[in-house]
């Protein structure tokens, strides 16, 4: 057994490494290399944490306040407005339903009422890091299914805080008249004490701190323990403390910088966190925990998905969406072992909870992973036992679309350039987003637009793309483009077809689907370049005027109806 915590973490790092590299290998989130190496560090096999488990336990309770303080931080509101009542309605039924669901199973399973309450509630909850994580990779975060799974995170996030709440403040000596009345009175002070914070104070107190970025960085570190300390001295959790810290700074004009430089703290903490999670996942209780972790497993990796799916398809979501969306969410999450660990902490919890928790967490993440990473491929499969039950009656606002000499799909960076060149020339065109607010303004401006995802063959399907004279695509993801243009070379081998690409390593595989010509912004960029340094004077007037231009190239893109 190592004697010194330097050599300890030293060890519990060089596992972890190892661990992440194989996982990488494997295409899976680090999360889960952080448990195996918590398992191989645990009793059972290198027992490294032996003695020293109150420094560990203090460094993995940081881990658990920065992660919730950067979860508090971006929780974005906003995001719940833009997106209306589905993402708040789905969000309501899914953790219903989950949690009703898995209760039961749980009791059916011989747990007793309260730890069957706790793990089921703890399952309702799906992973924000390894969804936004894989979404990201995809290029998937503004498509329209990435958008509103999002934003059923971030009603999951105001769930789990209320949740929070609720189990600090449980005691089964309180009347629930009393205890809801209470509830009640504390979430109207915290309210008041975030709004004070966020609205009144903090404003005052950032536009000095944030000339500095080693300044800001250490005043957010303090304004995270400082708060939640606080708000700890008045009698609610840590945890709680965290999540109210980043919900005052989430508004601040500094809050993508202040993430930034938190995150890379959080992550160290957090695979501590991680690795002592994993390290109580006792496989001599193997036998014990077997059983109701597969099932449970089970449950979230089909059950989940199927409530998601049909709570979708209730507001008219298209089966594509509806199944991407669904899929996406079936693994469980970090606030899953936060509540738990909470539970534990107040003596609500003493049986095997964390251990089957940590099976079930493994299992998910790993399958979900690669459910994810190939969610379109699974759902091409699966294809003809959609439309097995026929047409999909669920689709977006259809409408009579006509035919056009140039289709345009995607109007951000570079599609209101097009746009905007199309229309002087007068040529014919149409526009395809996803983006809802997009389509708004483009329709306002009196420029055909249609809402709908390249990917979607159905919705191409009914484009008549065949029928143009040219389509451009400047959307960002391979995929969805290399979808379109095969789409369309089925159908015609004359239209001419222009797509883009910000990575070389895709390149071929545009070229081989059919397009015509591929843009890479960066070449077009350093091809401009190279004529502006051959054919103009190496002048301060020569940029100035290019200088000009470019502000009214802005000024004319500000007033065209895009934006980031």
């Amino acid at each position: 057994m190592l004697d010194s915590i330097f050599l300890q973490v030293s060890v519990l790092l060089g596992i972890t490494v190892t661990a992440a590299v194989f996982m990488r290998m494997l295409r899976q989130p680090l999360m889960t290399a952080y448990l195996i190496a918590g398992i191989i560090a645990g009793p059972f096999f290198l027992d490294l944490l032996h003695g020293d488990t109150q420094l560990f336990d203090a460094l993995a309770q940081f881990g658990v306040v920065l992660l919730l303080f950067v979860v508090g931080l971006s929780l974005n509101i906003e995001h719940i407005k833009r997106m209306g009542k589905v993402a708040l309605s789905v969000g309501l039924i899914q953790v219903s339903f989950t949690a009703a669901a898995g209760f039961l199973i749980l009791r059916q399973l011989g747990f007793e009422a309260f730890p069957a309450a706790y793990l089921g509630l703890a399952m309702t909850f799906s992973s924000t890091i390894i969804i936004v994580k894989l979404l990201s990779d995809k290029k998937d975060a503004e498509s329209v299914y990435g958008r509103y799974v999002l934003g059923l995170m971030v009603v999951q996030d105001i769930i789990a805080l209320l949740l929070l709440l609720i189990v600090n403040s449980f005691s089964a000596n309180t009347a629930p008249a009393d205890f809801a009345a209470q509830m009640v009175v504390k979430i109207i002070l915290l309210a008041a004490f975030v709004y004070f914070l966020g609205r009144v104070l903090i404003p005052r107190i950032l536009d000095h701190v944030a000339s500095s970025g080693e300044f800001l960085f250490i005043f957010t570190v303090a304004w995270c323990f400082g708060v939640a300390s606080i708000i700890h001295s008045l009698g609610f959790s840590v945890e709680v403390g965290a999540l109210i810290a980043g919900l005052t700074l989430g508004s601040s004009p500094y809050q993508a910088e202040i993430s930034s430089r938190v995150k890379p703290l959080r992550d160290f903490f957090i695979v501590l966190f991680f690795i002592i999670l994993g390290s109580q996942l006792q496989l001599a209780n193997l036998n014990a925990v077997l059983v109701p972790g597969i099932i449970l497993s089970i449950f979230i990796l089909i059950g989940q998905p199927f409530i998601l799916y049909f709570s979708f398809r209730a507001f008219q979501f298209t089966r594509r969406n509806s199944f991407l969306a669904s899929v996406i969410a079936a693994q469980v999450s970090e606030f899953g072992f936060i509540l738990l660990l909470t539970g534990k902490r107040l003596g609500h919890l003493q049986g095997t909870e964390m251990e089957v928790f940590t099976l079930v967490a493994l299992i998910t993440i790993i399958i979900s992973s690669y459910v994810i990473t190939y969610n379109e491929q699974l759902y091409h499969k699966m294809l003809p036992l959609f439309e097995f039950f026929g047409k999909d009656k669920y689709r977006q606002k259809e409408e009579k679309i006509k035919r056009y000499h140039v289709w345009v799909f995607g109007y951000h960076r570079i599609g209101w350039k097009v746009c905007e060149t199309l229309t002087n020339m007068g040529v014919s065109f149409a526009v395809v987003d996803f983006n809802p607010a997009t389509i708004s303004k483009l329709k306002h401006r009196g420029i055909p637009a249609y809402y709908g995802d390249a990917s979607d063959v159905e919705f191409l399907s009914q484009l008549h793309l065949e029928k143009a004279k040219m389509v451009i695509s400047t959307l960002p993801e391979v995929d969805d483009q290399h979808t379109l243009i095969r789409h369309i070379r089925k159908r015609s081998k004359r239209t001419i077809i222009i797509a883009n690409l910000y990575e070389i390593e895709s390149l071929n595989k545009l070229y081989r689907a059919g397009a015509d010509y591929v843009m890479m912004p960066h070449l077009l960029g350093g091809s401009w370049m190279a004529t502006v340094l051959q054919d103009k004077r190496w002048s301060k007037k020569t940029f100035a005027t290019y200088k000009q231009e470019q502000k009214k190239e802005m000024t004319l893109r500000a007033t065209a109806g895009t934006h980031e």
